[in-house]
C-alpha cells in the first residue's frame, strides 16, 4: 500500500454491474474494511490505484496487495471477486471457519458460480445473482448518475441480505448448545420446549449418524411434529414418513382418523403435522412409530 492510497476505500468498475462486485462491495461493508463514502467506480488506472481494496477490475488477484479480478487469463480458480473477497477475510482471521462456511453454502457458491458462467439458474427459477443484475437500469443508455444511484440501490439490497443471513446464523449458533442437550438423549423424537432452528446444528453435530427419526416443538400457538431428514442435503425427504391415512387431512377428519383430539393438519407430502398441544404431538409420534412397527 503506497503512501497515495486512501484507507478504507473500495474500487470497482462503473457501468453496468454484476451481483459479484456488490456482494464483495457489501461483504467488506458488513465486516467493517470500508466505508460507504469511500466506494468509487471507475476504469482509471490512476483512480484504482489509490484504493486499499480493488475488485472485479484491473486484472490482478493478489490478496496480499487486496487486489480482487477473476477476469485476466493467468486466473483460472473457480472464484469471483465476491469468493475472492469472502476468503480473504477468512485468511485475515476477520471470519471464523464456521461463518465462512455457512455464507459460503448459502450465497457465495452460487455467485461465483454463475458469474463464472459455470451454473445457469433453472427455467422459472430466479438467483440471487439475477435479481441483483435486475438493479440495473433496463435502458442502455442512462447516463453515470443514474449507474451509479442503480448500484448504490443494489447495495442497499445486498447488504441488507447479508446483514439478515448474519443475523440467522448468529441466532442459529445460540441454539446449537440446546440441540446437543436434545441429542445426548438418543430418543426417536428430539423434542424442544421452545422454537428454534436446530437442522443446521444437529447434521453439523453427526445427525446422519443419530437414531432419532422425528422432532417435537412449539410451531406458534400450536405444537408441529416434523420428521427429520436422512442428511441436510434432502430436507424434503424423511427417514420415517407420518401414517399414510394423515396426508393432506386437516381438523375433524384428522382427528377422526388419528383418534387424536388436537389435530389440526398433517401436509400431504407426510413430513409434517401441527396439534394443538405437546401432549397431542406426543400421542401423535406415538401413534405414528406404532404403525411403522406394523410394516
Amino acid at each position: 500500500m503506497n503512501l497515495a492510497t486512501t484507507s478504507r476505500s473500495f474500487g470497482t468498475h462503473d457501468g453496468s454491474f454484476h451481483a459479484d462486485e456488490v456482494t464483495a462491495c457489501a461483504l467488506l461493508l458488513l465486516f467493517d474494511q470500508i466505508d460507504r463514502d469511500k466506494i468509487i467506480r471507475t476504469r482509471d488506472a490512476d483512480k484504482l490505484d489509490r484504493c486499499e481494496y480493488v475488485c472485479d477490475v484491473g486484472g490482478i488477484y493478489n490478496p496480499t496487495l487486496k487486489r480482487f479480478d477473476h477476469h485476466q487469463s493467468d486466473y483460472q480458480g473457480s472464484l469471483s471477486g465476491a469468493g475472492m473477497v469472502w476468503e480473504y477475510l477468512k485468511a485475515q482471521g476477520i471470519i471464523e471457519e464456521p461463518t465462512y462456511q455457512y455464507f459460503n453454502h448459502s450465497l457465495l457458491i452460487g455467485v461465483d458460480a454463475i458469474d463464472n458462467g459455470r451454473d445457469f439458474p433453472l427455467l422459472g427459477h430466479c438467483s440471487f445473482s439475477q435479481v441483483v443484475s435486475n438493479f440495473v437500469p433496463a435502458a442502455y443508455d442512462v447516463g453515470p448518475e443514474v449507474m451509479e444511484k442503480a448500484f448504490q440501490e443494489a447495495l442497499d439490497f445486498v447488504l441488507g441480505h447479508l446483514k439478515r443471513l448474519l443475523e440467522r446464523f448468529s441466532y442459529i449458533r445460540s441454539c446449537r448448545e440446546k440441540v446437543v442437550q436434545r441429542m445426548a438423549l438418543d430418543g426417536a423424537a428430539l423434542i424442544f420446549d421452545e422454537a428454534m432452528p436446530w437442522m443446521d446444528s444437529f447434521f453439523d453435530l453427526g445427525g446422519e449418524e443419530h437414531p432419532a427419526l422425528f422432532v417435537i416443538m412449539p410451531s406458534g400457538e400450536h405444537w408441529k411434529l416434523r420428521g427429520i431428514p436422512p442428511n441436510n442435503e434432502q430436507k424434503m425427504l424423511v427417514r420415517m414418513p407420518l401414517p399414510e391415512e394423515w396426508a393432506g387431512l386437516i381438523n375433524d377428519e384428522l382427528k377422526r382418523i388419528s383418534g387424536i383430539s388436537g389435530a389440526i393438519f398433517c401436509h400431504k407430502g407426510r413430513f409434517i403435522s401441527v396439534w394443538e398441544t405437546k401432549k397431542d404431538a406426543l400421542e401423535a409420534l406415538d401413534y405414528t412409530l406404532n404403525k411403522g412397527k406394523k410394516f
